[in-house]
């Protein structure tokens, strides 16, 4: 059964400030401006970047984030056919008959994505020895997956999801109320069973030690 998870932010001006013309800060404005951009694992930034929040002037005066769950472990995920990073179609039967970890990462070359990108190029083997596949997906296009795996040398699999379709089929949750798209890795059985769901956005290497812990536990 499908699971959501609704989380509300309410704005409410102080009594003193009624009758002024005053719009509050959206939910974390304050604590963004301190980060470094750098530290925005999952986005592409330059000195222009910006990020915007939906408005707050509604009639609700809330900002509302919905969240569904569609892969759950236990179940078998939505079938896709995707190019790889040589404009190839891959369909996610091509896995069956041994397990297969599925990685869904932000963007290429984003700080995050790029450690979480070689840190399973430099646990390949150790994913191999467990007998399991690595395949990478992100929203990318298969121009930027091939420079993306040439730069970095990676040895596996990278898909395009243009437009995001099977993230969106998947049911996988975005971060910072949608401004992150979310970082969240399956592992999936020789059956195509999911197995093991993990997701953390600001420790993209601790996907690779949780899946390896897993497999080798199995």
């Amino acid at each position: 059964m499908a699971s959501v998870i609704s989380l509300r932010a309410n704005h409410t001006l102080p009594s003193s400030l009624h009758g002024h013309a005053q719009t509050p800060n959206p939910p974390f404005s304050h604590n963004l401006s301190l980060i470094p951009k750098s530290q925005f694992y999952g986005l592409k930034l330059s000195n222009s970047s910006s990020f915007s929040f939906p408005s707050s002037r509604s009639s609700s005066s809330s900002l509302t984030t919905s969240i569904v769950a569609k892969v759950t472990e236990g179940s078998v995920p939505p079938a896709f056919t995707l190019k790889d990073q040589d404009g190839k179609n891959v369909s996610l039967s091509k896995f069956k008959g041994k397990p297969v970890v599925v990685y869904f990462y932000p963007a290429d070359e984003s700080p995050g994505c790029t450690k979480q990108a070689c840190a399973f190029r430099d646990s390949y083997e150790k994913f191999k020895k467990a007998g399991a596949q690595v395949v990478g997906i992100s929203a990318d296009d298969s121009d930027s997956h091939k420079a993306f795996a040439q730069k970095y040398r990676l040895p596996y699999t990278l898909l395009s999801d243009e437009g995001n379709k099977v993230r969106k089929e998947w049911g996988i949750p975005s971060d910072l109320f949608g401004v992150l798209a979310g970082r969240q890795t399956y592992v999936l059985d020789r059956n195509g069973v999911c197995q093991l769901i993990y997701n953390n956005q600001f420790q993209p290497e601790k996907h690779i030690d949780e899946t390896l812990t897993f497999l080798k536990s199995v």
